[in-house]
């Protein structure tokens, strides 16, 4: 990691008052965000949406699902708006679900005969289903006795701005990676595209696109992003056609630990949740609730700027090199984005969208076979909108901005005892700059 002597990062702090904002136009603060001058408001739609299309997306959002709709067996909660709720609808959360696993010759297992690494927190009751049959209560899941990564926390992360998250190109994170090489060693994840978002022509069934959401950046698009939370959060199970090839990656129903729940007594709907019917040759249909949350998560704009940024709180952001990870670059859609968004829009979401090995803070979660080195590498946490969200960090640890710095570890590890040399008046204003992205 590239290193700044705390000599030169007082030199710097002293100055701030009087050294103007420098850098690149991609790369940093222009006066405009300073001082937060913006019209939005947390929760606004971009514009490419009407209102009534938005209004009609964000009530499928909302929308409480029960048995009858398909919920559970297990799930974590039952509507998408239950879970991101803070500053708005759409936003971070503050339930935490758990994951598990262990380690096998040092390789991950999620120990996927005792139900994989998500552990969901709730299962249905006993009730009637449709053919007036009393169905056993579906039992609650609990942390195998053989796990060795044990009660894994992840907080709900916020969903404003994903829809020019979902433009950026592969390229560009690729060279961003190159950018950061001998510094903050950030690497793209590539990952498999499980179902393609069907407006854009680059993304193919199989195919690879560079991971952008979720903690471990393990998930290419916001079509796939929804329809992996409908099965693994809601237990709602959903198939699509996709040039005519059936996807059936989220029509698995979910077992408590493992053991399969009588079908007739899961949910009270024997087989698929939720399907989209035939699937013919040349059809592409992606299943209605699965399009409407992602067409609500596409249109979410971006938090607001708020009050408290200052010229010395952006120096001292980029000199105790957080800017190394958390970019401080303007990223810009392009002329006509796949997904409808608008064109040539800038927005900086303060994330370079890498992985990193985050040493201690790292979850040790991972996919089958990956190394525990790999396990410890996490998605740089967009920071814009910080302000809005009450737990921070992955697992939920941290309720500041100041802990939340000290939890960091492994590539960050330079930049915690950058920040702990500074004065308190510094700190400080560091906070304040990072509370107002």
């Amino acid at each position: 990691m590239k290193r700044t002597s705390f000599a030169a990062l007082t030199t710097l702090a002293a100055a701030a008052s009087f050294v103007p904002a420098c850098g690149s136009a991609n790369d940093s603060d222009d006066g405009a965000e300073i001082e937060s001058s913006s019209d939005l408001v947390i929760g606004d739609r971009l514009s490419g949406i009407s209102d009534a299309d938005f209004a009609e997306a964000e009530d499928a959002f909302t929308e409480v699902e029960g048995v009858a709709d398909g919920l559970g067996p297990i799930f974590n909660e039952a509507a998408c708006g239950n879970c991101h709720t803070q500053g708005a609808i759409g936003g971070a959360g503050e339930q935490i679900e758990r994951r598990f696993g262990r380690f096998d010759n040092g390789r991950f297992n999620p120990l996927e005969n005792k139900g994989g690494s998500l552990r969901q927190l709730f299962a249905n009751g006993p009730f009637v289903n449709d053919q007036e049959r009393s169905c056993p209560a579906v039992p609650l899941e609990v942390e195998p006795a053989e796990a060795t990564v044990k009660n894994v926390g992840r907080l709900t992360t916020p969903l404003f701005g994903l829809g020019l998250v979902d433009t950026i190109s592969d390229s560009t994170l690729q060279n961003i990676a190159a950018s950061e090489r001998g510094t903050t060693n950030g690497q793209v994840n590539m990952v498999t595209i499980l179902l393609p978002d069907p407006r854009d022509p680059s993304q193919r069934l199989g195919g690879q696109r560079a991971g952008r959401f979720g903690w471990k950046a393990g998930v290419p698009n916001l079509v796939q992003f929804t329809a992996d939370a409908y099965v693994n959060e809601m237990g709602i199970t959903t198939d699509h056609c996709i040039n005519g090839t059936r996807v059936l990656d989220f029509a698995g129903e979910s077992k408590p630990n493992g053991v399969a729940v009588d079908p007739e007594c899961e949910d009270g709907i024997p087989g698929l949740d939720d399907g989209i019917g035939e699937c013919v040759a040349g059809q592409t249909t992606v299943q209605d609730d699965v399009e409407l949350f992602a067409k609500f998560m596409t249109f979410l704009a971006p938090a607001p700027r708020g009050p408290g940024s200052t010229t010395q709180g952006q120096i001292l952001f980029t000199a105790a090199l957080c800017a190394g990870c958390h970019t401080t670059r303007t990223f810009r859609t392009p002329d006509k984005p796949f997904n409808g968004v608008p064109g040539n829009f800038s927005f900086r979401p303060f994330s370079d969208f890498l992985t990193h090995d985050m040493g201690a803070l790292g979850d040790r979660i991972g996919n089958p076979g990956d190394n525990e080195a790999r396990t410890r590498r996490m998605r740089t946490a967009p920071l814009w909108g910080i302000r809005f969200r009450s737990n921070l960090l992955h697992d939920g640890r941290a309720t500041n901005i100041r802990d939340a710095v000290r939890a960091h570890d492994g590539d960050a590890r330079t930049s915690v005892t950058l920040f702990n040399a500074l004065p308190s008046a510094q700190r400080n204003a560091l906070i304040n700059y990072v509370n107002s992205l």
